[in-house]
């Protein structure tokens, strides 16, 4: 880990000689800013959307509408973060 504005942060999981357009699956995680709870909370061991969580899920369902040669596959909702697959298909 790395030193960053006086915080650790971790070293970027990409690969250097990958190119990542080229088509395959790809795992995506987006959190919020400083891991603020936005998205829902957790009650009774399941997620309770906010309406921010669930503007989300729409937005994250709607990514092959504005974008050709994308695809989702998996994903969730969690309070301070999304994770998905997004797959890239060919040109």
């Amino acid at each position: 880990m790395t030193l960053f504005r006086e915080t650790y942060r971790m070293e970027s999981a990409r690969k250097p000689y990958w190119d990542y357009l080229c088509p395959g699956c790809y795992f995506v995680t987006i959190r919020t800013k400083n891991r603020r709870p936005l998205f829902g909370r957790i009650v009774d061991d399941a997620v309770d959307l906010s309406r921010a969580g669930r503007y989300t899920t729409i937005c994250w369902q709607e990514i092959p509408i504005h974008h050709r040669n994308v695809e989702i596959d998996e994903f969730i909702v969690m309070p301070n973060h999304v994770h998905g697959i997004i797959v890239l298909t060919m040109t």
